[in-house]
């Protein structure tokens, strides 16, 4: 399950409990990150990114056999861990967010989108691809303004 509202009690999908991240007030992510994200979330990202979970893995800089040994004991990722994996939730939502506001497509995948804009060579990055600026959180940073300057049209 990834994180949700500490007030939350219902079932919810993994594209909803993005979206209900997203929606938190800074104070309640700061204090989900620090208790730390259930390993099985990045199972489940990667799945509702549908990208390999080895390459989710390694943009994150997650060790496999870390999150693969949390998963099967039903632990939490570290807070430095869960941050990261955090920063990639924020990421989904602000896809989300940029595509209700705008006139775009009826039927958008925010999560597969940015599962695949990720690893793809950006010429504003240098040829380089998002993906490879997720392992900081400077770098997600970094991303989450570029995907600021698509929105507004600054995109170069």
């Amino acid at each position: 399950m990834m994180i949700t509202s500490p007030l939350s009690h219902r079932k919810l999908g993994a594209f909803e409990r993005i979206i209900e991240w997203y929606q938190l007030a800074p104070v309640d992510k700061i204090a989900l990150i620090r208790r730390g994200i259930p390993a099985r979330s990045v199972r489940e990202l990667a799945q509702a990114m549908k990208v390999p979970q080895h390459a989710l893995f390694n943009s994150l800089a997650l060790s496999r056999s870390t999150v693969n040994r949390r998963v099967q004991r039903n632990q939490v990722l570290s807070p430095a861990d869960s941050e990261r994996v955090a920063g990639m939730q924020e990421l989904i939502g602000r896809a989300h967010a940029m595509w209700k506001t705008s006139d775009g497509f009826p039927r958008f995948d925010a999560a597969h989108w940015i599962g695949q804009w990720l690893f793809e060579p950006l010429p504003a990055l240098g040829g380089r691809t998002a993906a490879s600026y997720l392992d900081t959180l400077e770098g997600q940073r970094l991303i989450l303004d570029l995907l600021g300057r698509m929105e507004s049209g600054a995109y170069s």
